[in-house]
């Protein structure tokens, strides 16, 4: 089970937010299908090893089952081909919240005019996701646009704006 919460964020958080910063992904994921969402993406850690990752996702915004597999890089690259379009490039860098939740935020479709930013936090139970808050006032205005439940919001969505002309 996936419970996350998501927001829109104007860039990487400030230095003054003091949050380490775990690690750092480049990423290209594409959709195969949006409505149930299966989805292929390459996940290269910068310093580290590139993987494959072929995933299924149900229906929902805070909560919803999600159910990856690791793949080969030959079957990436014939889903890639059946896909047919570009696959959207993401940048992502992990940061270590002062609560230790992990906070993801990610640059998309970097230089190109649909290019924006989101950030995620995933939790444990529904609970936690709902109760949370910022302590610090820095965070709390970086975390001001919270889109979590708000439709059209999702990365599949972002595909069929973007790409998926025919997709579903």
């Amino acid at each position: 089970m996936e419970i996350e919460r998501k927001w829109l964020v104007n860039g990487w958080p400030e230095p003054g937010m003091e949050l380490p910063l775990l690690y750092e992904e480049s990423m290209r994921q594409g959709y195969i299908s949006v409505r149930p969402t299966v989805r292929i993406r390459e996940e290269a850690r910068r310093g580290g090893d590139t993987e494959y990752i072929l995933c299924f996702k149900s229906a929902g915004s805070l909560a919803r089952e999600e159910i990856e597999f690791p793949i080969k890089k030959e079957q990436f690259a014939q889903l890639e081909d059946l896909i047919g379009l570009p696959l959207i490039p993401k940048t992502r860098k992990t940061y270590q919240l002062p609560d230790g939740l992990h906070l993801e935020v990610n640059r998309v479709d970097a230089d190109l005019p649909s290019e924006f930013w989101y950030a995620e936090i995933e939790f444990e139970t529904e609970e936690q996701a709902i109760s949370w808050a910022p302590e610090e006032p820095a965070l709390a205005a970086y975390f001001s646009r919270e889109v979590t439940n708000e439709p059209g919001q999702t990365m599949g969505a972002y595909w069929l704006r973007t790409r998926g002309a025919g997709v579903q």
